[in-house]
């Protein structure tokens, strides 16, 4: 494998052949702010401060906060069609996302159960990422 280039960053899971690779998992996080403010300082800033660990140690590579979701429908590509708003329903709305690298489906439970939609009152939903050939 060639040298990163200018800027560019791996680590040793780079170079690991693609059916070697950390399993990564899809975490979507529920919450709201009343759960949010219910739940004591300390509790929320150890969430946030987990979050931040978790990032710096790259284990989870990508993380967001959900913005206001747009359905997208090309039924027989025919033509696009948009609608605002979420496609599914949930109690709690949609709080945040993120992709988790994890050797497996326990570990990845375990890391995400510190985070703030779990402590917050909220939940996490841990799906295995299958990813395509």
């Amino acid at each position: 494998m060639s040298p990163p280039e200018s800027g560019g960053h791996h680590d040793d899971r780079d170079r690991l052949p693609k059916d070697t690779a950390m399993p990564r998992f899809v975490t979507i996080g529920y919450g709201d702010r009343e759960g949010y403010d219910r739940t004591a300082p300390q509790v929320r800033d150890e969430a946030h401060a987990h979050d931040r660990r978790l990032q710096d140690g790259g284990v989870t590579p990508m993380v967001g906060v959900a913005g206001p979701p747009v359905q997208v429908r090309n039924h027989e590509a025919v033509g696009v069609r948009t609608t605002d708003g979420p496609y599914l329903r949930s109690a709690l709305p949609v709080a945040g996302f993120a992709i988790v690298e994890a050797s497996d489906l326990d570990e990845a439970v375990r890391l995400v159960s510190g985070t703030p939609c779990a402590v917050a009152h909220g939940v996490v939903e841990v799906w295995p990422l299958i990813e395509a050939d």
